[in-house]
């Protein structure tokens, strides 16, 4: 059984960043070709700011609850449009979801993971199959929450999400966008992975890194 106190969740944050820092090329090449090349350097801005926002807190004094929605303001205040109001809720669904909690075991953490996910859905009004981050997110929330059901632990339920959202977020590259600036460009859009699905891969693999290496 995990145990992940606030003090983990912060350098969550700051694994987050690292990893956004590192994909910023890659994922500003993919949104360079159905949508304004930018999405990697948004990224980028909003997990530093929530990883520097997290940071200034005193994790011995603050709760996951007040962390998370500190995250939230900060990416929402760095990044305006597209995606800061998506993780803006993410990170705000995920703080109600651990409302109460000094510390969060494998289920507490799962259940973050998958609230974070219906956030971004409930808010982008998105579904699986329109090409969007959704099609990475969806997979892996409903993945780790199979694996924590069927006996693994928080490892093995995070692994089994960074896998479907591998899968899904390939999968994109065969649809055709219906949400966003990408569905301007119809079947252009086709053969092409969504970069939002791109960066919830790369994000999903940091969470799995900080919380259970």
């Amino acid at each position: 059984m995990t145990t992940i106190d606030t003090a983990r969740l912060a350098s969550m944050f700051a694994a987050i960043a690292g990893a956004m820092s590192a994909d910023r090329d890659r994922l500003c090449a993919l949104d360079g070709i159905i949508g304004d090349a930018d999405h990697g350097i948004a990224m980028e801005r909003g997990f530093s700011a929530a990883r520097d926002a997290v940071a200034a807190l005193d994790t011995g004094a603050t709760n996951p609850t007040t962390l998370l929605n500190t995250a939230a303001k900060s990416f929402l205040n760095a990044v305006g449009a597209s995606s800061g109001p998506l993780y803006a809720t993410a990170f705000m669904r995920g703080a109600a979801a651990v409302k109460g909690k000094a510390t969060l075991d494998d289920a507490d953490a799962v259940a973050m993971f998958q609230a974070i996910a219906k956030g971004i859905q409930d808010r982008g009004k998105a579904e699986p199959g329109e090409k969007t981050m959704m099609d990475a997110w969806a997979p892996a929330a409903q993945a780790a929450g199979e694996a924590l059901a069927s006996g693994k632990g928080l490892a093995g339920s995070l692994e089994a999400a960074v896998q479907a959202a591998k899968a899904g977020a390939e999968a994109t590259k065969a649809m055709i966008a219906t949400k966003g600036r990408a569905s301007r460009l119809g079947e252009r859009s086709l053969g092409h992975m969504d970069p939002g699905a791109a960066s919830a891969v790369t994000m999903i693999e940091a969470m799995r890194v900080a919380l259970t290496d």
